[in-house]
């Protein structure tokens, strides 16, 4: 069994080379020649696995540690015989994660407060799912539209994106982007459906950034300058669009679902994955032995005199500041990719112990439920 590896797949090293003869190389190279002897390849979204790359290979195997699969042509592959997998939900409390800083920052910055507003989740699954759920502890109306799940017949209460132009304050994408079928997401966020926003003041894309016209946006937010903008993904990337970062409130290099939990969790969906087509997958499923620990696991909140959400808001950002990510892209756009490959440990809420003053038993339930390990003092 030969391998070929994105060398940016973490925790990887030390557990693939037991299936076999393994190379580990940048995603850029991992180009025709270098896949020409391979039977599996473990890669991210940078690698495109189509055709160019897979033709007259011998490669059965391709395993994606990332929650989309975009970049693969799953038709081809399945034509050929090829088996795929992505790791479909891996990161999606590091997106939760990176939604909830973006409140907090924007309410410490702006002093914009989502209580009580309505908020509309365009794509309801593991990603959206939780931010809907988010939402609601945040006491907000929460409308959910997903047009894929609600044809399927799915029991959750939709509501049509019409519906969600004419009644949200804060939108939110997390779909998948797919180019083809009634569905398609590929530029759904438009001119069309930009101006027929009616009362939105927040819109958040963490999904995929070519679901957004980059051009209508970018035309829509100079003339809506009081409206906030959250923006994680680009057309055209690791190059994004200048300007248009220039008018988001908040902008950072495609990192929302970058936490070293979901980066853990992707790995691990894959070589569970390579176990099971190689018919070696052991009683328990594998797992990194050991993730490193936050820089300050142990965080204080003197919840007196603030509000419930205020508490909930000083733990989002003490576990996690949005800023530094918007900071570093800012400085530095040309270093997108090198931020990406270079990310810093970022651990999820139950990574954390608040011990909290003067907090009452509703802020202590919902920080337990979002994951927050708490103690009283």
């Amino acid at each position: 069994m030969k391998i070929v590896a994105d060398s940016k797949i973490p925790f990887l090293s030390g557990e693939a080379e037991s299936f076999g003869e393994i190379t580990f190389m940048d995603a850029k190279d991992i180009e025709p020649p270098a896949v020409a002897g391979a039977d599996a390849l473990l890669v991210r979204t940078r690698t495109r696995c189509d055709e160019n790359l897979l033709k007259n290979s011998p490669v059965k195997f391709i395993g994606s540690a990332t929650i989309g699969f975009d970049h693969i042509d799953t038709h081809w592959c399945e034509e050929h015989g090829i088996k795929w997998t992505n790791a479909p939900g891996c990161n999606a409390n590091s997106v939760l994660q990176y939604v909830a800083s973006a409140l907090a920052w924007l309410h410490q910055h702006t002093g914009f407060d989502p209580d009580g507003l309505t908020l509309g989740v365009v794509g309801v699954g593991n990603v959206g799912s939780r931010v809907a759920a988010l939402g609601r502890k945040l006491g907000m109306e929460v409308l959910l539209c997903d047009p894929p799940r609600e044809a399927a017949g799915d029991d959750e209460k939709f509501v049509s994106l019409e519906e969600i132009t004419a009644s949200a304050d804060i939108v939110t994408f997390h779909t998948p982007l797919t180019h083809e079928g009634e569905h398609s997401t590929f530029h759904m966020i438009d001119q069309k459906l930009l101006d027929s926003f009616q009362n939105v003041q927040l819109i958040i894309n963490t999904s995929r950034g070519e679901i957004a016209d980059s051009a209508a946006l970018k035309n829509w937010l100079t003339h809506h300058p009081n409206i906030l903008s959250v923006i994680d993904v680009w057309e055209d990337e690791p190059e994004p669009d200048l300007q248009l970062m220039q008018l988001a409130t908040i902008a950072t290099p495609h990192i929302a679902g970058y936490s070293t939990d979901g980066k853990a969790n992707g790995t691990a969906f894959v070589v569970n994955a390579l176990r099971d087509h190689l018919n070696q997958q052991k009683t328990s499923k594998w797992y990194p032995k050991h993730l490193p620990e936050p820089e300050v696991p142990l965080r204080y909140i003197d919840c007196d005199e603030l509000s419930d959400n205020e508490v909930y808001f000083n733990a989002f950002l003490q576990s996690y500041d949005i800023s530094r990510d918007d900071f570093l892209l800012r400085h530095d756009p040309s270093e997108f990719e090198t931020f990406r490959s270079n990310y810093p440990v970022r651990r999820e809420w139950p990574a954390y112990l608040l011990r909290l003053r003067d907090s009452n038993s509703t802020q202590r339930a919902i920080l337990k439920k979002l994951g927050f390990k708490v103690k009283t003092i």
